[in-house]
């Protein structure tokens, strides 16, 4: 057996794997969306699916579970040897923007702490967005990635 063999049952394993992780990713959406499910549920019953706390909270559950799909479309793509820059900015964006959507003031120790998260999150999704911008414009000159 010499190396190439060698490197050809790592292929195959690695793509194995990557199967086993998209598998694990819809498993883990399924149980998340059986448990927004329920959360909303209880919130119907118990009356507080109006207060504005419990709303952002399912809000940040949803997002979650969006990122849990973008990861899946990454390994699916990435299996599949197709560019995942596109899905991976996409991930990001719905990561700061949930982590924006749940941002609390009140959470930091310090005015200049609240500021310095304000300003980095700012930061990150103009950053992310104008990533998105050039990413489309450069597809529509006919480049891939």
């Amino acid at each position: 057996m010499d190396a190439a063999d060698h490197v050809e049952i790592t292929e195959r394993l690695i793509g194995a794997v990557e199967i086993v992780a998209a598998y694990v990713l819809v498993f883990l959406f399924a149980v998340g969306v059986f448990d927004l499910g329920l959360t909303i549920g209880d919130l119907i019953l118990s009356g507080a699916i109006t207060d504005t706390a419990e709303v952002v909270g399912l809000v940040d559950t949803v997002l979650l579970l969006f990122i849990v799909v973008e990861i899946y479309r990454t390994v699916v793509a990435y299996t599949r040897e197709e560019s995942v820059l596109r899905i991976v900015i996409v991930t990001a964006v719905i990561a700061v923007a949930r982590r924006i959507i749940v941002y609390k003031p009140t959470d930091y120790a310090s005015p200049d702490a609240t500021l310095f998260t304000a300003v980095g999150l700012a930061v990150l999704i103009a950053a992310l967005v104008g990533s998105l911008h050039v990413l489309r414009s450069a597809e529509d000159d006919g480049y891939l990635f």
